[in-house]
């Protein structure tokens, strides 16, 4: 026999081999409806959950340095004092300012009841026709107007001067740089003897770090799943084998356009202080859906250069059916989207080889 001979087939063996492929048993699998509460491994940093850079309010030089880095601190307790002598000469001048003015009061007074006396006398006399003039009786009442005006701005007067002593001494508390809430110092940057102000570098920096914040980017397609309120577990690789556990506390309720993510903050109790800001975690999110997956087994979607299908039993006939992978569900069964029902039934182990409009046996 040729090779030409050897490699020619009747048309009739070919037929009858196709309609015996076609014929062949295939395994159906029905198309499943499942919740979808699965876990999804995200990345997630730890922020402290209140930070601030400690400036000096007013320029002075640094007396005292009470912390260091590492050290823990309460809320009001003095971190460091500082030392402004123009300060003390501002003081101690607005103080004199008020000395002085309180004598000129006690001399206003002083006046004051002088003339008060001399118009009651003058009054006292008038009562009597022809012993004092109308004209002097009118003069001395305004005497006394004059001398109680002059009491009145020498009263606002030492007012001003207790003011401006009372501001000085506002300013000078400012030397005294104390801990707005509990936490640690992180950064130290003064010695005592440096020149600081408003407008130089931080001289502290301080970290609550008993509370902390996981911030996790969950993705668009699991945010259904952020329930507030919801416990969450994560691990981090300085402590390998443990689990620790969060509170989902706060929402973003925006999407990042450039991940495609919405930040959500974790509340995470760190009274033992293992875990640090800047430390990464693994979180495991909670993924949950209000409607229900199809899922079939992982075998039965087949692909090829132009789709991804599974191939449907219509009355007996293989119809491929496009669709697209969504999540895995267990082992062996996966999530698909695409135009199907709970119920229908395709082929478990799917391929290409099976054509479209195959009578299925």
């Amino acid at each position: 026999m040729t090779m030409r001979n050897a490699l020619v087939i009747p048309l009739s063996t070919m037929l009858l081999a196709l309609t015996a492929f076609a014929q062949q048993p295939v395994e159906m699998v029905a198309v499943a409806a499942k919740p979808v509460d699965r876990k999804s491994l995200l990345p997630g940093e730890f922020q402290p959950y209140q930070e601030v850079e400690i400036h000096a309010k007013i320029s002075g030089f640094v007396e005292r340095v009470l912390v260091d880095r590492g050290s823990a601190v309460k809320k009001g307790q003095l971190l460091a004092a500082l030392d402004a002598p123009e300060l003390k000469t501002q003081r101690a001048e607005a103080e004199a300012r008020v000395q002085a003015v309180e004598a000129q009061r006690a001399e206003a007074q002083a006046r004051l009841v002088s003339e008060q006396g001399t118009y009651d006398h003058l009054k006292a006399a008038s009562a009597t026709p022809g012993v004092i003039a109308g004209n002097d009786l009118v003069t001395a009442e305004k005497r006394v107007d004059a001398a109680r005006a002059q009491v009145g701005a020498v009263e606002a007067s030492i007012r001003a001067a207790q003011s401006a002593v009372k501001v000085i001494g506002d300013m000078q508390q400012y030397l005294e740089l104390t801990a707005p809430f509990d936490g640690v110092i992180t950064e130290r940057n003064i010695s005592p003897g440096a020149l600081v102000g408003p407008a130089g570098k931080s001289l502290f920096h301080l970290e609550q770090n008993s509370r902390l914040r996981l911030i996790v980017a969950v993705p668009e397609p699991d945010v259904s799943g952020i329930a507030a309120g919801a416990h969450v577990t994560f691990t981090v690789p300085a402590f390998p084998g443990v689990t620790f556990n969060g509170t989902i506390a706060r929402v973003a309720h925006s999407m990042d356009v450039k991940t495609r993510s919405m930040p959500v903050e974790l509340d995470v109790n760190n009274g033992q202080r293992q875990l640090a800001p800047g430390m990464y975690a693994t979180v495991n999110w909670p993924v949950k859906r209000a409607g229900a997956a199809l899922v079939v087994p992982a075998s039965a979607v087949a692909g090829n250069t132009e789709r991804t299908f599974v191939i449907r039993n219509r009355n007996g006939v293989a119809e491929w059916v496009s669709v697209s992978k969504g999540v895995a569900m267990g082992a062996d069964m996966i999530e698909v989207i695409g135009p199907l029902q709970p119920g229908d039934m395709v082929v478990k182990r799917a391929s290409d080889e099976i054509r479209e409009g195959t009578k299925l046996k």
